[in-house]
């Protein structure tokens, strides 16, 4: 008989671990109560997370595994504040460094200048003889070359107890539009009215007629001054002292000065010995070169004085080149070299004050920058001295005084009119270089403007 069968259902599969549940099959309820951590007590046992401290190192070490990190992170704010605080410490540091550098060549450089207090002095004791300021921007500078042998100058001579004597004057006359400059050389040998002066012992000297530059030699600039004033009429505004030493020093800064020689110059007196030719004079010889007179044409202070000018015209031409005013390296020598040689009144003893005056000059161009000697002939009773052309020097001395335009032209170059054959052109010329107030026959023709003989500082020597 068959076995029997029951109506009951066969038994559910039996699930192992790994298999997927039925979908059918419901979820199992979470257990009720808090949820214990693998490490808390009564936790039942078994494998946990490993800690951070226990991972694996990713590859690459510890800053491999970190990753980069995301823009405007926690870090990146201080990352920032880092680089601007460091960034701003630099530039503070080097601002401070260039203002401490500035303000120590600035110090340096205005404590390079003399005042000279004793002539200031002296001035105002005569004021009321002094002519009376000019009206407008103009100025009048006198500057005297010392040719004093104390110091760093004794080697041009023996010094005698400390006595100079003014080797070269010149009135520098700066136009009230800064537009001209004009600079007339004093004559050294001229014959003029000295006042009585103060003397370095206390002493005064008597007013008497003697050889110009004796006047620095018995009361120093503030004679010079008041002699200058008395000769011109013009009101002498500030003045300035250069040595022998300061002058070299100044044209060795500029890196020398070009100058063209006819012939061979051989003066022992000077120190002076130079080729014929074209040649770039430095210190010491250019010193020689402004002060020889033995080595040069007929020996005469008048040829010496046409040299000076000269040699000045083409030292401001190189001063207001570009390669010295603009390039700070070149301009410090040329500022420390010219405030070491000063010697100045006390309305220029600063570097403010220079900086002022130059920067008034620098626009000035090189052919509006005149040179020419005050109008001479031998003096009547000794032809070594020289006495003043009259009335032509007034008529100099005026329109300096009225700040009127002075018209200089290079010696020899007036042309000859038609069937003329003295020289005079519609601005005469006297034949000694000086100007020439010949009134035009017809009363009703304009008066010429004088001309006078000298030089500019946009011809050079060798041109």
């Amino acid at each position: 008989m068959d076995a029997d069968v029951t109506d009951s259902p066969p038994p559910e599969p039996d699930h192992r671990a790994g298999d997927e549940p039925r979908p059918d099959t419901p979820t199992p309820p979470e257990p009720a109560g808090p949820t214990l951590s693998p490490d808390a007590p009564g936790a039942p046992a078994g494998p946990r997370e490993p800690d951070a401290a226990e991972a694996p190192e990713a590859p690459g070490g510890p800053e491999a595994s970190e990753g980069p990190e995301a823009p405007g992170g926690p870090e990146a704010p201080n990352t920032r504040h880092h680089w601007l605080r460091w960034t701003a410490l630099g530039v503070s540091f080097l601002v401070l460094a260039a203002a401490g550098t500035g303000w120590w060549i600035y110090k340096k450089l205005d404590g390079n200048i003399r005042t000279d207090t004793t002539a200031a002095a002296e001035l105002e004791r005569y004021e009321k003889e002094r002519p009376p300021p000019g009206t407008g921007n103009a100025q009048n500078l006198l500057l005297i070359g010392s040719d004093s042998r104390a110091g760093s100058n004794s080697a041009y001579g023996r010094d005698d107890g400390g006595s100079q004597r003014s080797d070269t004057t010149i009135l520098l006359h700066l136009a009230a539009d800064r537009k001209s400059a004009t600079a007339v050389s004093l004559p050294r040998d001229l014959m003029a009215d000295v006042p009585d002066c103060l003397k370095q012992d206390g002493t005064r000297s008597k007013a008497q007629l003697a050889q110009f530059n004796w006047a620095f030699e018995f009361g120093g600039a503030a004679c010079t001054i008041r002699t200058v004033e008395k000769l011109t009429g013009i009101r002498i505004d500030h003045h300035m002292i250069v040595d022998f030493s300061g002058f070299k020093d100044m044209v060795d800064a500029v890196d020398g000065v070009e100058v063209c020689l006819k012939e061979p110059v051989d003066d022992r007196q000077a120190h002076l010995r130079l080729p014929a030719g074209r040649q770039t004079l430095h210190g010491e010889q250019a010193l020689g070169f402004v002060r020889a007179r033995h080595g040069f044409g007929d020996g005469s202070d008048t040829e010496r004085m046409d040299r000076q000018q000269q040699f000045l015209g083409s030292l401001v031409r190189k001063a207001q080149s570009n390669g010295v005013l603009l390039n700070p390296t070149r301009l410090y020598p040329v500022l420390d070299a010219m405030t070491k040689s000063l010697t100045t009144d006390p309305g220029l003893n600063s570097l403010r004050d220079l900086y002022d005056l130059v920067r008034g000059m620098r626009g000035i161009p090189t052919d509006k920058v005149q040179f020419l000697t005050v109008p001479r002939r031998p003096y009547v009773n000794d032809i070594n001295r020289d006495e003043l052309v009259q009335p032509a020097a007034r008529v100099l001395f005026q329109q300096l005084r009225d700040d009127q335009p002075l018209h200089v032209t290079p010696a020899g170059s007036a042309e000859k009119e038609k069937g003329d054959g003295d020289g005079r052109t519609g601005s005469p010329e006297r034949a000694d270089g000086s100007a020439s107030d010949d009134k035009p026959d017809d009363p009703a023709s304009p008066t010429p403007t004088p001309t006078y003989s000298g030089s500019n500082a946009a011809v050079g020597m060798c041109e």
